[in-house]
């Protein structure tokens, strides 16, 4: 079967968002550009880390490049909703972050979830010794985009807010309350 590389370079819009209300929502990267539209599905804690390694990844720039980085948006950025029709090409499995020196741009790819994942998930593990596991597989689905510092920064501004719209934590113990409460660990089991 053959693998599709969507690739934006750069993409007219690439952002982070939801579908859904909140505690069920799903959670997408999506870039739009030339004509199309892609949209993959992750989990939330991909969209948090990936802001988390794209700020860090530009200060590393920054240090060892010299790479003049912008100052944080005193306005909110693109706030709109994910455009539509949303319909999910792949669920990531990796994400992958590089910086190109060349044309002083951040690469982030997400390639989808292979095989050996869901077999790994299932408890059906594989055991040859040969494939290297922290390898991502050439022939899976791959999303592709090239963005300036600026438009990194715009991403990890909104990717924040969009995890942090979701239901507001616990004040004892961090997980999310629902709007009936939730039975709270902190508590020996007793609603919040």
């Amino acid at each position: 079967m053959t693998h599709q590389v969507h690739a934006f370079e750069p993409p007219e819009r690439f952002v982070a968002g939801t579908v859904g209300p909140p505690g069920e929502r799903t959670f997408f990267l999506q870039a739009r550009g030339g004509g199309r539209l892609v949209s993959v599905a992750l989990e939330k804690v991909q969209v948090t880390l990936l802001a988390e390694k794209l700020e860090e990844l530009l200060s590393e720039a920054q240090r060892r490049f010299g790479v003049d980085l912008p100052e944080l948006p005193a306005a909110v950025g693109d706030n709109d909703p994910l455009d539509t029709p949303v319909d999910e090409e792949f669920r990531v499995g990796t994400l992958g972050l590089a910086f190109d020196v060349d044309t002083a741009t951040v690469v982030i790819e997400a390639i989808a979830v292979g095989e050996a994942e869901v077999e790994v998930a299932l408890g059906e593990a594989d055991d040859d010794e040969d494939e290297d596991p922290d390898e991502p597989d050439d022939d899976l689905d791959r999303l592709r985009v090239r963005l300036t510092p600026e438009a990194t920064r715009a991403f990890i501004e909104r990717a924040r807010r969009v995890v942090n719209a979701g239901r507001p934590p616990c004040p004892l113990c961090g997980q999310p309350l629902d709007p009936a409460g939730h039975l709270c660990p902190r508590h020996n089991g007793y609603h919040r």
